[in-house]
């Protein structure tokens, strides 16, 4: 009966105005053209060069510093020996340069820095010039029993960036999710026209041959009365059917972002019957594709994270640097880098709580509680995710089996209403008998186009669970 709809469906859209689409070019053209398309690559974008910044920290840094010109004319407070204050006249360009490298470490959390540096001072009241200048220093600082965001970031970092990617994958079979809900609005919409249409054609015959047994006396007034009733409502339903497609059709248009001015005629896709699908295969797929099998990971290293960080805040905190290298004055350049002086600085600061009324042990808990509830929380998820899997896996295997007995149904009731429609011809049934097989017809044919539906959402809903392609056999 599939075949026979599909004739149906195709019998009158060979007008060169019409563009006929298959279920996959409507989703191919959604994840092409749609809004929600066009945001899913924004956000893609985004989540690129977060992780890009995030890659950037682990590298050296090259920073030059300056002060060009740093020229100043005017009177400052100077405070004299006897307590007094003298306002004295400055006029001077004090401009410099400094290069700076960095590099961190992400096993220690500390940083290697190196520096070189020169400053020119002009004194225009005295007429006199100085420099000073960094020829090269070197440094190491070192946190000391603190929290390593280094470390912790390179860890959960990743797990973010391959999370958004896959979600990005999950985002197109979002898209075709909805899409296709949408192109069966407007599919249905076509087949009721079609159905409508014939059923229009049907009445006129019957009722014209209705009034020729009636002028004979064969039947009464009252079937003549049900057939106008049934032509009616045949009349109403093509009014119904188009308006219908003129609104699912400018749905569609709009979700798939289609301009193209011609009309839209749709090919009703095949049932997927051949399609085994177990839901072993599919929990596999999924905790090995989905982001939300990333996120179970993500989560609990970020909990952990939190815990480390409020250890990390308590108690001692401490920060070793430790400096080295060259500086020297001079009323010139070359003899800034000429015998420079050296300098060294070793420098430990610390904090250590001596009164914080639990304040640091009330963190260092809260973090462990957090913990351990983000444990339970993804846990929980994960039996969710797996009784979704099991849910849709069962759903799609039954609709794969019912598509076949709803389109032998379609075929039953098509041949019925062909019978009882010759039957009433020849004065062997009665009105009422007909319109029944009429409305069972009908309803043939909309069960199996929503049992299409069914079908082939539950299937997208099954590649957008796992992000596997089972007709192809390969991972999204």
């Amino acid at each position: 009966m599939r075949y026979l709809l599909l004739l149906l469906m195709t019998s009158s859209v060979h007008a060169s105005d019409t563009v006929r689409l298959s279920l996959q070019q409507v989703v191919e053209m959604a994840r092409q053209n749609s809004i929600a398309a066009k945001q899913a690559i924004a956000t893609k974008e985004n989540k690129y060069w977060q992780w890009r910044t995030f890659r950037s920290n682990y590298q050296p840094q090259l920073s030059l510093t300056g002060i060009l010109p740093g020229y100043s004319k005017t009177s400052t407070q100077v405070l004299q020996p006897n307590g007094t204050i003298l306002f004295q006249p400055i006029h001077n360009d004090n401009s410099s340069l400094t290069l700076d490298f960095s590099q961190t470490i992400t096993a220690t959390g500390g940083t290697i820095y190196g520096t070189t540096s020169l400053q020119r001072f002009d004194d225009f009241d005295r007429n006199s010039v100085l420099y000073n200048g960094v020829p090269y220093a070197i440094g190491y600082s070192q946190p000391l029993l603190q929290y390593n965001s280094l470390k912790w970031d390179k860890r959960i970092e990743p797990l973010k960036y391959n999370e958004s990617k896959q979600a990005y994958i999950e985002s197109q079979e979002q898209i075709a999710i909805t899409v296709e809900g949408y192109f069966f609005d407007l599919l249905l919409a076509q087949v009721n026209l079609q159905v409508a249409d014939n059923n229009l054609e049907n009445t006129k015959k019957i009722l014209n041959i209705a009034n020729t047994k009636f002028e004979l006396g064969k039947i009464s007034r009252n079937e003549i009365l049900q057939l106008q009733l049934e032509l009616l409502n045949a009349r109403k339903a093509v009014g119904t059917a188009k308006r219908d497609i003129e609104i699912t059709t400018l749905t569609l248009r709009s979700y798939t972002g289609f301009e193209d001015t011609d009309k839209v005629s749709l090919v009703i896709p095949a049932a997927a019957t051949n399609m085994e699908v177990s839901a072993d295969r599919v929990l596999t797929e999924a905790f090995a594709n989905r982001s939300d099998a990333i996120a179970f990971i993500r989560r609990m290293a970020e909990a952990q994270r939190d815990v480390a960080k409020a250890k990390g805040q308590s108690g001692l905190i401490a920060t070793l640097t430790a400096n080295l290298g060259y500086s020297k004055s001079a009323s010139t350049i070359p003899d800034v880098y000429r015998s420079p002086q050296d300098q060294q600085l070793l420098q430990l600061q610390f904090s250590i709580p001596i009164l914080d009324w639990g304040r640091s042990k009330s963190r260092i808990k809260t973090a462990q509680a957090n913990e351990q509830f983000t444990a339970y929380a993804v846990e929980q998820d994960k039996q969710t995710f797996k009784q979704q899997i099991v849910t849709q896996v069962t759903l799609f295997n039954m609709m794969n089996e019912q598509i076949l007995s709803t389109a032998e149904a379609d075929s039953i009731a098509a041949e019925k209403y062909k019978i009882a429609r010759e039957r009433y011809v020849l004065g062997d049934l009665s009105i009422t008998d007909l319109s029944i097989a009429f409305q069972e017809n009908d309803q043939a044919k909309r069960d199996y186009i929503n049992a299409l539906r069914d079908l082939w959402g539950a299937y997208y809903q099954l590649r957008y669970l796992s992000l596997y392609d089972f007709e192809k056999n390969r991972k999204l």
